[in-house]
């Protein structure tokens, strides 16, 4: 019964979902996952994690992705307001290094699908805001990656207003630019598979 909206974005791949909202004078009630309804919408994905953060206003967390075990990502807001960011890692793909970004909050009710091979990062707007996501592999904390938020070929236009303090865990603020990713991704790509 549940009833999605699916926008499709400039970058291939990623998706904006809205859902069908039911109210009335007691509150509300809405589908925020239906298996049948984004299979055919073409996210046809088995999820096997769920997180969920808490974050107060100024939080940036980002651009993060896992590397041997990249995840689609489902992500939302539960509470307050973020703006939220991909950026395209994919080999070969004609949108490489672009990124594409969301506002997401707790009143709109949208939701974001991330594919495998993109970067992740969001920005609090609000006082504070609490963040879920679904997950099509489990976390592997020896598996982290991540390119520095503000790097300047990426150009993420991050809406921080004027006067707001940006709050960035240490890992966060050493990240290294995109030119230094692809490099690496390239010399890596170039090591020829060992013989079995």
């Amino acid at each position: 019964m549940g009833k999605i909206t699916v926008e499709t974005c400039e970058i291939e791949g990623l998706k904006v979902i809205t859902p069908t909202v039911f109210g009335d004078a007691r509150g509300y009630f809405m589908e925020t996952y239906n298996y049948n309804d984004f299979a055919a919408a073409g996210i046809d994905m088995s999820f096997v994690q769920d997180n969920q953060s808490s974050s107060r206003k100024g939080v940036l967390r980002g651009l993060h992705f896992q590397i041997n075990h990249p995840q689609d990502k489902l992500v939302r807001v539960v509470a307050g307001e973020v703006f939220d960011v991909a950026v395209d890692l994919r080999p070969g793909s004609a949108t490489y290094g672009k990124w594409f970004g969301v506002l997401l909050s707790a009143e709109n009710k949208k939701q974001f699908f991330i594919p495998k091979n993109f970067a992740h990062g969001f920005v609090v707007l609000s006082d504070l805001a609490e963040f879920a996501y679904k997950c099509t592999d489990f976390y592997h904390p020896n598996d982290e990656g991540g390119i520095a938020w503000n790097d300047p070929e990426i150009g993420v236009d991050w809406p921080i207003p004027d006067g707001m303090e940006l709050i960035l865990s240490e890992k966060d603020q050493k990240w290294g630019s995109f030119s230094e990713y692809t490099a690496k991704r390239a010399s890596s790509d170039r090591v020829a598979p060992a013989l079995s």
